[in-house]
């Protein structure tokens, strides 16, 4: 590891992991990214519904993806009943419509501790990473390359960014558990 920086960018990706699959979690409110990765067979390649389709919003709980391919539809309606996202889809001309269903409160809970258990595996993923500085630090200061106060304080500023990184994942699943119980 040359710098503190290296570190942090190494946990960046762990954030906009744990963002991406909290965005593809459900809740009462439709959201674009539950169904835009979903992959459907489309001319002999399999692609996500986004690069076939367009997707919006149709509040309060309704997705409208927009083929732009007669060919492509019954596919999207295909791809997003396997998907079984507890959702209902009907095909109308080149529209497909995605209703959400009203979550039960065993759902919610259900989708809570989804939410927990993600975030669980994300802070393992922070905690192996901050162990690895934690060793490229040590061999710095074996190969003579720190002194042993530049040591410390490169541990202490790895374990800061763990801190905070952890803070900032304990927030996302405040807010996505927040979203899910609404």
């Amino acid at each position: 590891m040359n710098t503190i920086e290296d570190f942090k960018e190494t946990l960046i990706p762990v954030a906009a992991s744990l963002k991406k699959e909290f965005a593809s979690i459900r809740t009462n409110r439709p959201v674009t990214a539950l169904i835009e990765d979903i992959r459907v067979p489309y001319y002999g390649e399999t692609l996500p519904i986004k690069q076939v389709a367009s997707i919006g919003i149709i509040p309060p709980r309704e997705i409208s993806v927009q083929a732009w391919d007669k060919e492509a539809v019954q596919a999207i309606v295909r791809g997003i009943e396997a998907a079984q996202l507890g959702v209902s889809v009907q095909a109308d001309d080149m529209v497909v419509h995605v209703r959400l269903p009203e979550l039960s409160s065993e759902r919610r809970e259900e989708l809570a501790k989804q939410v927990k258990r993600i975030a669980e595996e994300h802070r393992i993923e922070v905690r192996h990473v901050r162990d690895e500085g934690n060793k490229a630090v040590e061999r710095a200061f074996e190969e003579n390359e720190l002194s042993e106060d530049q040591k410390f304080k490169l541990k202490e500023t790895i374990q800061k960014e763990v801190e905070r990184m952890n803070a900032e994942i304990e927030s996302l699943v405040v807010a996505k558990v927040k979203e899910i119980m609404e």
